[in-house]
């Protein structure tokens, strides 16, 4: 028993000798007003600007809900901070602590095919997400030294986009539009058609309502998209904070890919409303207001943001992130205050218009006030052959039925212009959730400039092109997949798409014959 006895106490004098106090130092604030979001918190003096920190009762040391806030506004006897979450249960004096680190997400292989809330945290019910590190949400943009030209092309499936409007693998193309007119339908186009081509996609939600959320994450799904997509919701029942820091915490998401030589596409989805949810922020922390209400630095808001999207050199791991961010306008006004500030910070816009959508055209994409400022550098060599002159085609068109609605006599080159516009206008009609292979667009673009389409009547123009596609698949004796391969119109692949399309032409019945 003795033994026993002698055992415990020179374990514990074992334990006793081993035992180190150290002492650890932390700033410790309290809070002295709170509502709507934000806090005022006073003796953080040595905290630094989007510091995080934590909220605690002053009654116990636990967390309440574990709530967190970011240090926003550093006045000289106070701190401003907007709570990440539920502030109803921090009351004036509760105990802050700063965090002594910058907000930062999860990242890594765990958040692809999830959904998760602006704080990495999973919102999809299927269990905690395992990250391989955490990043900062805020991060100075790469230098122009590190970078490289825009060369290589995202396709987005979008006929009108891929031919009129391309895009690159380290782009910024903004898409732009009023509401409810396809701003969305083309980013998730573009999403879909990612598959097999090597590229991560991160959608980030801001503002938007759940249920329409719910409706696009189960389209991804259907089309095996989200084997390779991350979805960031910030939902419109969200406070004001969380939308604040969602497309940052998705362009963490993607750096994380970007540092290992990987593409990413990151589609924010708007930053009308992140611009709103900061202004509301900023008005509740009593920053002075400028234009429309915003604060002063509401252009950094979203261009520090948007230069993080680059494409890196071969020294620097070779990798991108291509961001298409999305603005709503109201009545087609692009020169309001948001609309101009993103026009100037990205490389083109995709204009969406009103009358083009409700007169059928789907994508109602404006070909005369779009512009991709990367060009043809980000286009195969066969597209880039196919559609050199379509964009001034497709704007030419519209001038000249404009001015033929009045009824005077044109001369044969103007109506030949006209019913060659108007299969192009067709030809650039598209259902949603179909997006289309390079080599098809190449086939029908082809078919289009070199006049094959010319005597198929243009009310038929559509069910011509999906029969062509499935003649080319099946007897087509493998030219798209040379296409595919070559990214070229050889001689050999010109002489024998013609020969082929021709041969499908004498199929149908419907051709005016000449």
């Amino acid at each position: 028993m003795s033994t026993t006895k002698d055992f415990i106490v020179e374990q514990l004098k074992q334990k006793i000798s081993d035992f180190k106090s150290e002492a650890k130092e932390q700033t410790v604030g309290k809070v002295t007003e709170v509502g709507d979001g934000i806090a005022k918190i006073s003796g953080l003096s040595d905290v630094m600007m989007s510091e995080m920190l934590e909220f605690t009762n002053s009654g116990n040391d636990k967390i309440q809900n574990s709530v967190y806030g970011v240090a926003l506004n550093l006045e000289e006897d106070s701190v401003g901070a907007v709570v990440l979450g539920d502030f109803s249960g921090i009351k004036e004096g509760d105990e802050v602590r700063s965090l002594n680190r910058i907000l930062e997400v999860p990242v890594g292989e765990g958040v692809i095919g999830r959904v998760v809330n602006p704080l990495g945290q999973e919102i999809d019910g299927k269990g905690s997400i395992e990250s391989e590190k955490n990043y900062p949400i805020e991060k100075i943009a790469m230098g122009v030294i590190t970078r490289e030209p825009v060369t290589e092309p995202v396709q987005t499936g979008v006929k009108a986009i891929d031919a009129m409007i391309p895009i690159g693998r380290g782009q910024r193309e903004l898409i732009i539009g009023d509401r409810q007119i396809g701003k969305t339908a083309i980013a998730i186009d573009t999403i879909i058609n990612q598959k097999g081509q090597n590229m991560k996609c991160i959608y980030v939600a801001i503002g938007q309502k759940e249920s329409k959320i719910a409706g696009i994450v189960k389209k991804l799904e259907d089309a095996g998209a989200m084997e390779y997509t991350t979805v960031v919701l910030a939902g419109a029942s969200d406070p004001a904070s969380l939308l604040y820091i969602a497309p940052y915490a998705g362009s963490a998401m993607a750096e994380y890919f970007l540092d290992k030589g990987e593409d990413v596409l990151i589609i924010y989805d708007d930053l009308t409303k992140h611009a709103t949810a900061y202004r509301e922020i900023s008005l509740l922390l009593k920053r002075p207001p400028g234009r429309e209400a915003y604060p002063g630095d509401v252009f950094y808001l979203h261009s520090r943001l948007l230069e993080r999207a680059c494409k890196l050199n071969k020294e620097y791991g070779g990798g991108s992130i291509t961001a298409l961010p999305i603005i709503e306008t109201q009545a087609g006004d692009v020169a309001a205050y948001i609309p101009t500030n993103v026009i100037s910070i990205t490389d083109g816009q995709i204009y969406l218009e009103p009358d083009l959508f409700y007169q059928g055209n789907r994508p109602a994409v404006n070909a005369g006030l779009s512009v991709s400022r990367v060009g043809s550098a980000a286009q195969i060599k066969a597209m880039k052959k196919v559609a050199g002159k379509l964009r001034l085609e497709a704007a030419q068109y519209r001038e000249l039925a404009a001015f033929a609605q009045f009824g005077s006599d044109l001369d044969a080159e103007t109506k030949a212009k006209l019913e060659r516009g108007k299969r192009l206008v067709e030809i650039f009609k598209q259902d949603q959730f179909n997006p289309l292979s390079v080599e098809k667009q190449v086939s029908i673009f082809f078919a289009a400039t070199q006049g094959l389409l010319d005597n198929v009547p243009v009310e038929k123009i559509i069910e011509f092109e999906s029969g062509m596609y499935t003649y080319l698949e099946d007897n087509g004796g493998g030219v798209l997949g040379e296409i595919a391969e070559k990214e070229e119109l050889t001689d050999d692949i010109t002489e024998k798409l013609t020969t082929k399309i021709n041969d499908y032409k004498d199929t149908v019945d419907y051709l005016i014959k000449e």
